[in-house]
């Protein structure tokens, strides 16, 4: 495990001890996944991942553990219309994602014009500006090389 995502684990698990809830095996591993993906899993992505280790776990238990992670400001979700939701436990703060249509690959880009955008549109609209989600749309690499074919509708898992 890297200091950063050792450093975002501790975090996690510090507020959930701070609410007065157990730090079970089953929770300390859903939340070292947060912490340590890179890949914005969903909770069904989680729940699949971790099912081998603890053939006992629920997804309602990874649907229940993700959600209160989110509600202690540790994880950021990252929701599509269809319904489905992805996580960020790495950053979970609001900031950038750019999804590809063919795959659903999520990455977090670094755009240091970010600050400036979110000041030019306080100024221009007159809203004290609380949070933003902002989502690019697109083929990554590896899909325009392979020349899969995007597919709007498609469902992000």
């Amino acid at each position: 495990m890297s200091a950063t995502a050792r450093k975002r684990l501790d975090a996690m698990a510090a507020k959930v001890k701070a609410s007065g809830l157990k730090l079970t095996p089953q929770r300390l591993a859903i939340m070292r996944l947060l912490a340590e993906s890179e890949d914005h899993p969903g909770a069904d992505g989680i729940w699949r991942r971790l099912k081998r280790r603890f053939p006992g776990i629920s997804q309602a238990t990874v649907y229940r553990t993700v959600q209160l992670v989110k509600s202690l400001g540790e994880a950021c979700e990252i929701a599509f219309a269809d319904g489905g939701s992805r996580y960020d436990g790495r950053k979970p703060y609001p900031h950038p994602h750019i999804v590809c249509l063919a795959c659903g690959r999520i990455i977090d880009p670094e755009l240091r014009s970010l600050g400036d955008m979110t000041r030019e549109a306080a100024t221009a609209s007159g809203f004290e500006i609380k949070t933003f989600r902002l989502d690019f749309f697109g083929t990554c690499p590896e899909c325009s090389k392979n020349k899969t074919k995007t597919m709007p509708t498609r469902r992000i898992k």
